[in-house]
């Protein structure tokens, strides 16, 4: 592999850590990839282990992406419903208020529909914020994977 090929499959896996703050950029995927390119030019038996290092952790990292934070949702009793209906409102934020308004309306929306259906604000404050731990827990799951 010469000097350009190398910087590249950097620059992929660069791509790829960014990826996971993104949403809707498979990050992990990317990495993976930029692995997978990496040991096939290499052709040693190191990169085909490192490869399958890489492939075994980005498993267990998906795996663990929706395990972790659908046995906290659980706990935390929110209706399915509210966090698609939140995520609806995230995206509706994201095009009125460019960039900050997609985490603006998702919690937003996320609170005033756990305030409706729980009646009170520490009851739906608390809600709310087991719902973002949760969320948050996939995020760096899915970074540190």
């Amino acid at each position: 592999m010469n000097g350009w090929q190398l910087i590249a499959v950097g620059l992929v896996m660069l791509l790829g850590l960014l990826g996971v703050l993104i949403p809707g950029i498979p990050g992990p995927l990317i990495v993976w990839a930029g692995v997978l390119w990496w040991a096939t030019a290499g052709r040693s038996s190191l990169a085909w282990q490192i490869l399958i290092g890489a492939t075994l952790v980005l498993l267990l990292g998906q795996a663990l992406k929706w395990l972790l934070p659908a046995r906290d949702l659980r706990a935390a009793s929110t209706p399915y419903r509210t966090l698609f209906t939140a995520g609806a409102a995230g995206i509706v934020g994201f095009f009125v208020i460019p960039v900050i308004g997609c985490p603006l309306g998702g919690v937003g929306g996320l609170y005033l529909l756990e305030r409706d259906r729980l009646g009170s604000h520490g009851d739906a404050w608390a809600a709310t914020r087991r719902v973002m731990r949760a969320i948050g827990l996939s995020v760096l799951v899915e970074q540190f994977a």
